[in-house]
């Protein structure tokens, strides 16, 4: 890899991991759900109307929508509006690989490997640790249900990227290449309707009649940064350099964004971690090296939903 196309792959992870801490600054002043519905309605329009749609079947690209923009998505927006940190988040959402891994197992009949299956021990035990060393050393509590949300939200990534594998062998056997960028775009036109709907069970009407009156620049700002900086520029970017270079030369790089996400955390909300919590992370991180090293044949579908 170049070092242009190295510096637009270090760009990219990091605008990702930023992405963790602009959603808490856009939580803020804005109910989850609202948040994620304008994301993604922002990230489709104007786009669809210059974009073509990809050759891909309406039944797995409703899936994609949904299990992204309704399941992963909504979970993760909704488990930093209960007090999942920023920075937490970005690392704890990565435990996906280990959902599609499984995943894979089941539906695609792929083999585990034993790096696997240690990487995703090691990774266990981090969550363990992350979720065990909440409310120390005068870190603020994190509630359970907000833990369970993340990994649900990381549990529906993975499915989403098993919809992607069977997508992408469906449009194989007819000689049709999947445009990733172009299935991120039209795939957003799903979840905005069921997340607004999902707001109206979450939160009163005066509540969201109420963060609509007081939208300001700071959300919108967060709003424009997640559609087009981390969705449009971040996933266009990301499928130009996987056109470009083989996917274990700029899969691994995703591992990135669970430290750039801690890092911005820190330097702009000041979050910080107690030792148990850092070992953790670096446990999951670990983990997901260790597996990663057996990835190869899911490293094309395993890019970063962020």
């Amino acid at each position: 890899m170049n070092r242009r196309d190295l510096a637009l792959a270090l760009l990219v992870v990091t605008v990702w991991g930023s992405s963790f801490t602009v959603i808490r600054i856009g939580l803020d002043s804005m109910p989850p759900m609202l948040l994620a519905a304008l994301r993604f309605s922002l990230a489709a329009i104007p786009a669809v109307f210059f974009i073509r749609r990809p050759a891909i079947q309406l039944n797995y690209l409703l899936a994609y929508g949904a299990t992204v923009g309704i399941g992963q998505f909504g979970c993760m927006f909704y488990a930093m509006h209960l007090g999942l940190p920023a920075g937490l988040a970005s690392v704890v959402l990565q435990s996906q690989a280990f959902f599609t891994l499984l995943l894979a197992a089941l539906m695609l009949q792929e083999k585990v490997s034993g790096a696997q299956l240690a990487g995703l021990a090691m990774a266990a035990t981090g969550l363990i640790l992350i979720g065990s060393a909440t409310g120390l050393a005068g870190t603020r509590a994190i509630p359970l249900s907000a833990m369970l949300l993340a990994i649900t939200g990381a549990a529906f990534w993975g499915v989403s990227n098993i919809v992607v594998r069977k997508a992408v062998n469906a449009g194989a056997g007819r000689e049709q290449r999947l445009d990733m960028f172009s299935l991120v775009i039209w795939s957003s036109l799903v979840p905005p309707i069921p997340l607004l709907v999902l707001a109206f069970f979450l939160h009163t009407p005066e509540e969201l009649s109420s963060a609509i009156q007081s939208f300001d620049l700071t959300a919108l700002l967060a709003v424009i940064y997640l559609a087009f900086a981390a969705t449009l520029f971040g996933f266009g970017t990301w499928s130009k350099l996987l056109s470009r270079y083989p996917a274990s030369q700029v899969a691994p790089l995703s591992l990135l964004v669970p430290v750039t996400g801690l890092l911005t955390a820190n330097l702009v909300l000041g979050e910080r971690l107690v030792l148990l919590q850092w070992a953790g992370c670096i446990l999951i991180l670990c983990g997901l090296g260790t597996a990663s090293l057996r990835l190869r044949s899911l490293r094309r579908a395993v890019v970063g939903h962020i």
